[in-house]
């Protein structure tokens, strides 16, 4: 259905597990279906972040389409937050670029931020259908981050329970299963990315408190057609509106040249 008279519609469209996602599809001429970027936002925030908008302004300008979508579990999709996974996620992309495919979608992208970076890096190692890749601040090893932030003591503590308790950017309190601490340990960007050959671009601050960037230089270094471009001094949010400037330009100078 059509949301605005900005030719966007609204369109809920199911992953493997058949779960219903919800995404908005921002087309710049529905007439023409060839060039279409999918935009993959972090962990628990939606398809309606502030980049997400950002990048859809910027491409449909450009004459490419986009299609921001929720994750399992997060915005209007269906599931519940606390079961999410990694291989959820990259299904989750997977799911949305075999949609817009049956939709007559000839050339599409990614753009995936922090935890949709992860998502996208899984996904393009396992498509044969993607063009490009943009990664804003990507996790690369979700592992890495919990030991990071809660060290073994929480790693022990999450096993022994089952869960632990999480609070998210906007908030709000939930649980986190185990199963997501335990597919971390085998799965990372890391294993797949000699198996990704098209073009891709990784944005990284260098005071990024919650990915470190140490992640995306090796991330980087494995990948074979990439450009990591850091932006000093810039957080995980790119709270300083110059840093978020420059990132959105980045990305989306690279999406519109290499389309």
């Amino acid at each position: 259905m059509l949301i605005s008279n900005e030719m966007k519609e609204k369109i809920f469209f199911k992953n493997s597990k058949g779960y219903k996602l919800c995404g908005i599809l921002s087309n710049p001429d529905f007439s023409k279906k060839e060039k279409i970027t999918v935009l993959c936002h972090g962990f628990t925030t939606d398809k309606n972040s502030s980049s997400n908008i950002m990048f859809e302004k910027i491409l449909n300008e450009n004459k490419i389409s986009t299609f921001r979508f929720d994750f399992t579990g997060h915005g209007e999709s269906e599931g519940k937050l606390d079961e999410i996974t990694i291989s959820i996620a990259a299904d989750d992309v997977l799911s949305a670029i075999k949609f817009l495919k049956r939709r007559g979608y000839s050339k599409i992208g990614l753009i995936g931020s922090s935890f949709g970076g992860l998502a996208s890096i899984l996904a393009s190692s396992k498509s044969n259908d993607l063009h490009i890749i943009a990664l804003k601040s990507p996790v690369s090893d979700f592992y890495e981050l919990f030991l990071l932030q809660g060290g073994k003591q929480l790693i022990e503590k999450w096993r022994k329970d089952g869960y632990i308790n999480y609070t998210s950017n906007n908030g709000n309190n939930f649980k986190l299963n185990y199963s997501l601490l335990k597919e971390a340990q085998e799965i990372n960007s890391y294993k797949v990315a000699p198996k990704i050959k098209i073009p891709v671009l990784i944005v990284h601050g260098d005071c990024d408190e919650a990915v470190p960037l140490a992640q995306s230089k090796k991330l980087a270094s494995l990948l074979k057609n990439c450009k990591l471009e850091i932006i000093k001094g810039a957080d995980h949010r790119y709270s300083n509106p110059e840093h978020f400037n420059k990132m959105i330009s980045l990305i989306s100078d690279f999406i519109i040249k290499n389309f």
